[in-house]
């Protein structure tokens, strides 16, 4: 392959003291060097509290009030945030060579994730990912659009009318049953995708805690709750893949992501370990179900907010599909009046809403110099919501994204799978999962929000309604 399996590159310090103290010093020095961007700077104990309870509004007013580069101190963390569309092209294709992700402000995730494709970068990122790639082409998506539908299904065979049911819940759990079944191989029973589930909720919830309460470490502490997760997911699914590994098989034939990373070697004859193939599942499972859980959930929460919604995509349903299940035809491009509410549903609650990255060369834009060192995000929930951008921007209007309109976006105004050389590599995937599910649910129910309709929405890390989302049921006759 030309470059080296085993060598995913140092990690950054864990959580805690020391990751704090590795943080100020980088800083320092960045800034000897050269200023921080314009912006809130100072230490401010409400700036961070907002920057954990309200991050999304707190970035919008520091764009409004700064432009599209500015730094923010977020108790004892400087940074600096880019938005809007020619950031966004800068940060992930023009000016990627300025950045790495590994030494971001997501670096955590390693404690739960390891070195998986989100947390690696360079030469072991790279081969990774073309190990990974056929897994996703095309041919193999279709040939798992019936376990998607499947599932789906079967998810919804156990619903009846009336039913109250938490969105969130429901769909979190399908989605991880059919990460494990498309892109490995698992049985989704045997894997205990209820439990594997569970566990990826216990360790992400770390990133929920209060900014003080994730650097400490010690017994009790948030820290050891997530590093205690990843024990139980080692144990959950590391077992499933020694045993794959022990039977050298490939259970349908189709070549999935998990035979491809227990098979492949380098040029000097490496292979991966078990540590690095579970490293890489639980990477794609973690991406695989969390994004899908948000979007189909938040596209429930939009249709509840706007009923008149349902018509137009039911009555495409109906044309197209009748009372059968999608197949590949319609899931791929035959449902453009569903494709576009998901896409507005994306355009409103990126899940993937901001991308950390890490300064490793001095660079300027739009006249801004930015310091080797400091960590630097940008956020496609802001950039998403861009008022020289979007009309109404905060409006749920899935005819924004007729093809005459959207081909008049500037480039770099919508990117809810990222864009450049490290586009999400399951986008195909979930997108096409997205529509078996929400196209399930709208064939057979409408629905309506049980609670307050104004959700609150958090970050830990991807989006997600606080609480869960809650409808009520109502069976289309």
């Amino acid at each position: 392959m030309g470059t080296r399996l085993a060598d995913p590159g140092p990690r950054p310090a864990a959580p805690g003291p020391i990751a704090m103290a590795s943080d100020v010093r980088r800083a320092r020095a960045a800034m000897k060097r050269m200023p921080m961007p314009r912006g809130p700077n100072n230490l401010s104990l409400k700036r961070t509290w907002r920057a954990r309870h309200d991050v999304l509004n707190l970035l919008r007013e520091s764009y409004f009030k700064y432009g599209p580069i500015f730094g923010m101190r977020i108790l004892h963390d400087r940074q600096a945030f880019m938005i809007g569309p020619e950031a966004n092209h800068f940060v992930l294709v023009s000016g990627r060579e300025n950045f790495v992700w590994r030494y971001g402000r997501f670096g955590d995730l390693i404690t739960l994730l390891g070195d998986g494709l989100l947390t690696i970068d360079g030469d072991y990122h790279d081969a990774s990912r073309a190990i990974m790639m056929p897994a996703f082409h095309r041919e193999r998506i279709v040939s798992a659009t019936e376990t998607m539908t499947g599932e789906a299904g079967a998810a919804l065979d156990r619903l009846d009318d009336g039913d109250v049911i938490d969105i969130y819940d429901w769909t979190r759990e399908l989605a991880m049953r059919v990460a494990m079944r498309a892109l490995f191989g698992f049985d989704p029973d045997s894997a205990r995708a209820h439990e594997t589930v569970s566990e990826f909720e216990r360790g992400l919830s770390f990133h929920g805690e209060e900014f003080v309460l994730q650097i400490a470490v010690g017994p009790g502490t948030p820290y050891e709750r997530l590093k205690s997760a990843r024990a139980e997911l080692e144990r959950l699914v590391g077992g499933e893949i020694r045993a794959r590994r022990e039977r050298g098989d490939d259970p349908d034939g189709r070549g999935d992501i998990l035979s491809s990373l227990l098979a492949a070697t380098d040029d000097e004859g490496n292979s991966f370990t078990d540590t690095q193939v579970l490293d890489h599942v639980l990477t794609l499972l973690f991406a695989g179900h969390d994004t899908t859980t948000a979007t189909v959930t938040f596209l429930a929460y939009e249709l509840a907010r706007n009923p008149s919604c349902f018509q137009p995509l039911q009555q495409e349903l109906g044309e197209t599909v009748g009372g059968d299940a999608p197949g590949p035809e319609h899931l791929f491009s035959g449902l453009p009046e569903l494709t576009k509410a998901i896409d507005e549903t994306l355009r409103l609650y990126p899940p993937a809403w901001i991308g950390p990255r890490r300064v490793v060369r001095d660079f300027e834009f739009k006249g801004i110099g930015v310091p080797a060192g400091l960590p630097i995000s940008y956020c496609s929930w802001v950039s998403h919501r861009l008022p020289d951008v979007w009309d109404e921007p905060d409006s749920f209007r899935p005819d924004r994204f007729e093809p005459e309109a959207r081909a008049k976006l500037p480039t770099g105004a919508y990117v809810p799978f990222g864009m450049g050389p490290r586009v999400c590599i399951g986008k195909r995937f979930g997108y096409t999962e997205v529509h078996a599910i929400a196209a399930g649910l709208l064939q057979r129910f409408e629905w309506e929000l049980v609670d307050d309709p104004d959700i609150k929405i958090t970050q830990a890390p991807t989006l997600s309604p606080k609480g869960g989302l809650r409808v009520r049921l109502h069976e289309r006759r």
